[in-house]
């Protein structure tokens, strides 16, 4: 953790959750005791037909919602898509952007995820701007290269840590179970933080938060969330389990 900077912790709901389903949230509200709020920020990111929903079950729990992928366009004739704007107005105060599954299922490129990251601040969101690298990458020694390209293309200039948080999301990490070492995970957010130095200046980046999302759980929360520079976690099924959702938070508290 980097004692500066207040940890988050979000959860993706990714295509999962009817309306029955809001019962985790309100659980999670439920179990986001005094202790916690004093340590840890909660944010939820469930699936946009719920995120009204969500939003003005958690007011007055402290718990935020974010979307899951915003267009690049304001508003107009693209059947389908959903503004920034939109999220905004249905109670979100973050929006995840650039995921593995976004890059890699629908193509999209830096550009593209750059683009959505504008599209977020200009409807005062916080885009969770998503990097990782593939196990081929890390496998031919080409992570560190492969994120700070990521960065460099994917990450607005002008932005700070109220305006901007990183998650780092391994591919071969996400959904299978497996994670990297410790020593990996330092290693690349000691790299990310030099980077994001490079692209906003030190300053600003110095209060970025870095998220580690990648088969987060209970059972390797406590070692993830103590690596350095690791400022809390995103977290995509543990998020479905309430408490497997705390237990995470608890670990960075």
């Amino acid at each position: 953790m980097t004692r500066s900077i207040r940890p988050l912790v979000a959860g993706n709901w990714k295509m999962n959750g009817l309306k029955a389903d809001l019962g985790i949230a309100a659980a999670v509200a439920q179990g986001y005791g005094a202790g916690l709020k004093a340590a840890v920020d909660l944010a939820i990111c469930p699936p946009a037909t719920l995120l009204f929903t969500a939003s003005a079950a958690l007011i007055g729990s402290r718990i935020a919602t974010g979307g899951q992928d915003c267009s690049v366009q304001p508003s107009g004739a693209f059947t389908g898509e959903i503004s920034a704007a939109m999220l905004a107005d249905a109670g979100a105060t973050f929006c995840i952007v650039g995921h593995s599954e976004r890059r890699t299922l629908h193509g999209e490129t830096d550009a593209t995820v750059k683009a959505k990251a504008v599209a977020a601040r200009k409807a005062l969101l916080v885009p969770i701007v998503c990097v990782g690298e593939t196990r081929e990458e890390r496998e031919a020694g080409e992570a560190l290269s492969v994120v700070r390209r990521q960065l460099e293309g994917s990450v607005p200039e002008g932005l700070d840590g109220a305006s901007l948080v990183i998650a780092y999301e391994p591919v071969w990490a996400i959904g299978t179970g497996l994670t990297p070492t410790a020593a990996d995970v330092a290693e690349m957010h000691a790299s990310i933080r030099a980077d994001l130095g490079r692209i906003l200046g030190e300053a600003a980046a110095a209060g970025v938060r870095l998220l580690y999302g990648g088969s987060v759980k209970p059972s390797n929360a406590a070692e993830l969330m103590n690596v350095p520079h690791v400022d809390g976690a995103l977290v995509g099924g543990a998020s479905l389990k309430a408490e497997d959702f705390l237990a995470i938070a608890q670990a960075c508290a």
